[in-house]
């Protein structure tokens, strides 16, 4: 396990291919070979898409496009070329590979080399990411303090603004006629929000369809006419939304309008 080395790449961790080699009874050359292999597999992606390729080759270049947006950049993502000076002075090739590299080399062994291999790599990854976690000098400390607080700070102030609005909807239902049926309740909902927002009642109807068709996908007002016509009679909103069974529905997003209005003035 102490043949492999984890260090730090441009803000990467990674193994050298070297260490890999020895820890796995490989020779290097072969290894190298072996990881041009997995370099080639990446290259064919780059090729235009055709109506000939495998299932598996479209998902995993559509796969790659998108969280790499190119294969060169997903390829750097396992394995990085790197060179090293031998003792003889001759500058020779080399891979470093990341925690994903690892993974790929040791998914294609078996038996205890495989085993022992994974057991090392992730063990040395893991040590590594602890030290870079800890504080290597009093000005690291400091840091890692005032990013504490900061993120501390963060979660008080969401607090805050929860127990806000709970608030804020708790003392809402008070003011509401909560022993009316559903349709009074929503009724007078829309009528306290246009007194609030000193808009026209049926503004304050017009908001709430809107805000209806966006927390749902739907659009009430053609669902509405479309009942209408079915039945040869105009209906009112709270009326239709009774006749489909969505009148709790309305009052949720009526009271998240009253909430929004009144967290906004508190």
């Amino acid at each position: 396990m102490d043949k492999l080395t984890v260090f730090d790449h441009d803000g990467r961790l990674v193994i050298d291919s070297r260490d890999v080699a020895e820890m796995v009874g490989k020779e290097h050359k072969n290894l190298l070979q072996d990881i041009r292999g997995y370099i080639a597999h990446f290259a064919e992606l780059k090729s235009q898409p055709s109506k000939n390729d495998s299932k598996y080759v479209q998902m995993a270049r559509e796969m790659f496009e998108r969280t790499h947006g190119n294969i060169d950049k997903a390829i750097r993502d396992f394995f990085i070329p790197h060179t090293y000076r031998d003792s003889t002075g001759r500058t020779l090739p080399c891979f470093l590979l990341t925690r994903k590299g690892c993974d790929m080399i040791a998914n294609k062994m078996t038996g205890e080399k495989g085993v022992l291999f994974t057991a090392a790599y992730v063990t040395k990854f893991e040590e590594m990411e602890r030290q870079l976690m800890q504080p290597q000098s009093i000005e690291d400390l400091i840091i890692m303090q005032a990013q504490a607080m900061k993120q501390l700070r963060g979660q008080v102030e969401e607090v805050a603004a929860a127990t806000k609005t709970l608030t804020h909807r708790v003392e809402n239902l008070d003011l509401i006629d909560i022993k009316g049926t559903p349709r009074q309740r929503l009724n007078a909902m829309i009528r306290k929000y246009a007194h609030q927002n000193k808009i026209l009642f049926k503004q304050g109807w017009r908001d709430f369809v809107s805000a209806y068709n966006t927390a749902y996908n739907t659009n009430l007002n053609l669902r509405k006419t479309l009942r209408e016509a079915a039945l040869s009679r105009e209906l009112t909103i709270p009326e239709f939304l009774e006749m489909e069974d969505e009148v709790e529905d309305a009052i949720r997003v009526a009271d998240k309008m009253l909430n929004q209005r009144g967290v906004q003035s508190g």
